[in-house]
């Protein structure tokens, strides 16, 4: 384990036992990687050039950090676990954006919401994200870890190292693991099949 992984699970389990300058020092620390990640989720979406990934992060970052329970076991399972705070930031922008589409009238938005609003051009890119998302609900009904090995993967872009470390799996599980979902997925979407 690397300097920067053994100080971030220290200050990971300080900050779980509440220490606010503990999540100060993580914030720091870990801010480059979050950037990364929220570039990342705007990469997969191909939205508006405009968008600020830093506003996904604050608010990925918060949803974290005052969450009820974190218990993050490791930098690999906090990056995961951000991961997913990211993609449900982004889908919920979608829903709201589709709803908005559809007449059902404006609510007032936060400065947040609405920079985080910018990360779809339009309505074909927000029903992509909310299709995969779905999608990825259903799969997890049936086969939850196949449903994280994939989210860690397409959403958190980690590697398959990190990803196992993440889920504690080994590698070879999660390349079986991520080339089933890809699989299961890709009928769901584009084939049309029901059912897990």
């Amino acid at each position: 384990m690397t300097g920067d992984s053994m100080e971030i699970t220290q200050l990971l389990r300080e900050a779980d036992n509440g220490s606010r300058e503990a999540l100060d020092d993580l914030y720091e620390l870990v801010y480059q990687q979050l950037h990364a990640l929220a570039a990342h989720h705007r990469g997969n979406w191909h939205g508006d050039d405009t968008l600020s990934t830093t506003a996904l992060v604050h608010e990925a970052f918060l949803k974290l950090v005052n969450s009820d329970h974190q218990g993050w076991q490791s930098r690999q399972h906090f990056y995961a676990v951000a991961s997913r705070a990211m993609r449900h930031l982004l889908v919920d922008q979608a829903r709201r954006r589709m709803t908005q589409k559809r007449g059902a009238g404006n609510r007032g938005e936060t400065l947040e919401e609405e920079l985080v609003a910018d990360s779809f051009a339009g309505a074909e890119t927000a029903e992509e994200l909310i299709a995969v998302h779905d999608a990825l609900e259903k799969l997890e009904q049936s086969h939850p870890r196949q449903a994280r090995v994939f989210e860690c993967r397409f959403f958190g872009g980690l590697q398959v190292e990190e990803t196992g470390q993440a889920l504690g799996i080994s590698r070879n599980t999660v390349h079986r693991d991520w080339n089933l979902a890809r699989l299961w997925l890709h009928r769901q979407l584009w084939e049309g099949e029901v059912g897990p």
